[in-house]
């Protein structure tokens, strides 16, 4: 296999019974490329960490870092890993340098080595001035820290953060995206990392969409969101089930979607003020009440629920 690639799946696959956690996944990962993989509760996401950090088996398929096999040369392929799970398990007994200690002497770091490391991805981290307080008296902001710090201690030239920011205040979360960012630029690490969050999946150089274990789309964010750009349509008012029955009506309209307290409105390209008027029109004339209907600017949430309704 081609050494070049830090993370490339052939056809990935994770079968429980009859369910399929992931179901033929076929992706890669370039050098110094921050890969975001989002998706619903229960689509795939830490199973495909799981499998790529070989902590589970595939059921078919192949996964590849930088060259290595992580089912015939696991040992290999997990060296070059650094691996942040959903729940990253601290020793509460013991500090902030003594977790990392274990950690670094797991990785089989020797004394000479994982001192200087230690107190350097401390700082790095922003957690030097901590590396005496005990482990079960850190925030959860500064245990992902942490956990980020075990999974670096090694110098790995590849990341896997399972939904890393999770229930992190927005400060650290920033925080947390800089320390990435410096990682790229700088030592030309590659990411592959899961988030709930599009604020953070804007941020990435490529995306991959998950439902049900299966990729439905991967590419840049810019990419991604072209083929919504100037078929938007968002709408406000009441009642909302008159404003949806309406829009869905028009032969212009190709999709409806609730998007909070309002709806977005995927129309035919061009169409835009021609679906306006007509929303406008209609909802008068069968007695209900618009606030708003304007064109907008598509989102990644939009990518994401366009694609959702595609599938159902």
């Amino acid at each position: 296999m081609t050494a070049s690639i830090p993370i490339d799946t052939r056809n990935l696959s994770k079968r429980f019974g009859n369910f399929y956690a992931v179901n033929n996944l076929t992706l890669n990962v370039g050098r110094g490329q921050i890969l975001g993989l989002v998706g619903p509760d229960g689509a795939g996401k830490t199973t495909t960490m799981r499998l790529l950090c070989g902590a589970l088996e595939p059921s078919s398929g192949e996964a590849y870092i930088d060259g290595f096999s992580i089912i015939s040369q696991t040992e290999q392929a997990r060296a070059l890993i650094g691996y942040l799970p959903q729940r990253f398990s601290l020793y509460d007994e013991l500090t902030v340098f003594e977790n990392l200690r274990f950690f670094a002497e797991v990785r089989g770091l020797t004394q000479e080595t994982w001192r200087p490391r230690c107190d350097e991805i401390l700082d790095f981290v922003g957690l030097f001035d901590f590396r005496d307080r005990r482990a079960g008296k850190l925030s959860g902001g500064m245990r992902q820290k942490l956990g980020l710090a075990a999974a670096l201690v090694h110098r790995p030239p590849i990341l896997l953060l399972d939904e890393p920011t999770t229930g992190v205040d927005p400060v650290t979360r920033q925080d947390f995206w800089q320390l990435i960012f410096h990682l790229v630029s700088t030592e030309d690490v590659s990411v592959f990392i899961s988030t709930p969050y599009m604020d953070e999946a804007t941020r990435c150089t490529r995306l991959g969409f998950l439902r049900n274990g299966r990729l439905l789309i991967d590419g840049p964010p810019d990419v991604l969101i072209a083929p919504l750009r100037d078929r938007l349509v968002e709408l406000r008012g009441s009642p909302m089930h008159l404003l949806r029955e309406i829009a869905a009506e028009d032969d212009n309209v190709e999709a409806v979607w609730a998007f909070g307290d309002r709806l977005h409105i995927r129309v035919r390209l061009g169409t835009n003020r021609k679906v306006i008027t007509h929303l406008r029109k209609q909802v008068r004339a069968r007695g209900g009440h618009i606030q708003r209907a304007a064109s907008i600017a598509p989102q990644l949430e939009d990518v994401f629920l366009n694609l959702l309704e595609m599938e159902s």
